[in-house]
């Protein structure tokens, strides 16, 4: 196996020249933030990315978690790669990536420097500072799983107008993807939400929601949901199925991180009438 790396600072740029890199010299595979990519496949691993800090981030990079490793060398096995592009900040972290990963020694490193200008370096610093953007050199829907969102507008809210009529408070765009290889795509305040209500909507005992509030969180999104509920079912179970099965929903249809979601019981339907 030949084993080569782009070195170079966090938010220079190396992500998206990494592909570049692999397709001008032959390479099959890159190794990028706990990921071994082929072409625009994800072939095993799972993004630093998602990790709340950036230690806990750096640690996923360097393949410490034994579970984590033991997946990709499988993998690196199991696809018989002749060749990988490792990326890192530093030589430092190269060699333990290669090391980790039970690979032969780096036979040859390139510097981001030597394939980016100042100008393209000082570029892609500023979008990972002023608008926390990063790369992964593979399509979104490969990573979807395994990728944060986080809020362009920090509040939303359904206002209540009579019953099952709702009218929305505010109408920016919540949320974009942190890593999109191909481009930005929005999620609007009002898909959420109608999603939620979708999901809760088939689970005995839900009535309405009557609040519906998104708040940016680090490393993801929280939401804070009132519901109404039917007296007839048990108040606690029907929360409980809600709060699971709209989370679990959400983050599988937005790719979203969702850090939190509560859950209040607003009112109560007895008979047919409501009851705050």
């Amino acid at each position: 196996m030949r084993v080569y790396a782009l070195v170079g600072p966090s938010g220079t740029g190396k992500s998206h020249k990494s592909s570049l890199v692999a397709r001008d010299m032959g390479i099959t595979h890159i190794i990028d933030d706990g990921l071994l990519i082929s072409g625009n496949r994800v072939v095993a691993g799972t993004s630093a990315k998602k990790e709340k800090t950036k230690l806990a981030s750096v640690r996923h990079a360097l393949f410490t978690g034994e579970e984590h490793r033991r997946d990709v060398i499988r993998a690196i096995k199991g696809n018989k790669v002749e060749s990988i592009l490792l990326l890192g900040t530093s030589d430092k972290m190269v060699r333990s990536i290669a090391e980790k990963l039970n690979l032969p020694e780096i036979e040859r490193t390139i510097y981001i420097q030597d394939i980016s200008d100042e100008e393209e370096i000082q570029k892609a610093l500023s979008h990972r500072k002023d608008k926390g953007k990063h790369v992964i050199p593979v399509p979104t829907f490969e990573i979807k799983n395994d990728f944060s969102g986080y809020l362009l507008d920090p509040l939303y809210v359904f206002r209540r107008k009579g019953k099952n009529r709702y009218v929305a408070e505010g109408s920016k765009t919540i949320v974009r993807p942190t890593f999109s290889y191909l481009g930005n795509y929005t999620i609007s305040n009002n898909t959420l939400f109608q999603i939620a209500r979708h999901t809760a909507s088939k689970i005995e005992g839900f009535e309405s929601i009557s609040r519906f509030r998104v708040i940016n969180r680090e490393g993801g999104i929280s939401i804070e949901m009132s519901i109404v509920v039917n007296y007839e079912y048990t108040i606690i179970n029907t929360m409980r199925r809600i709060q699971r099965e709209v989370a679990e929903t959400l983050e599988k249809l937005t790719a979203l991180h969702l850090a939190s979601l509560d859950i209040t019981v607003r009112s109560i339907v007895i008979n047919g009438a409501e009851y705050p």
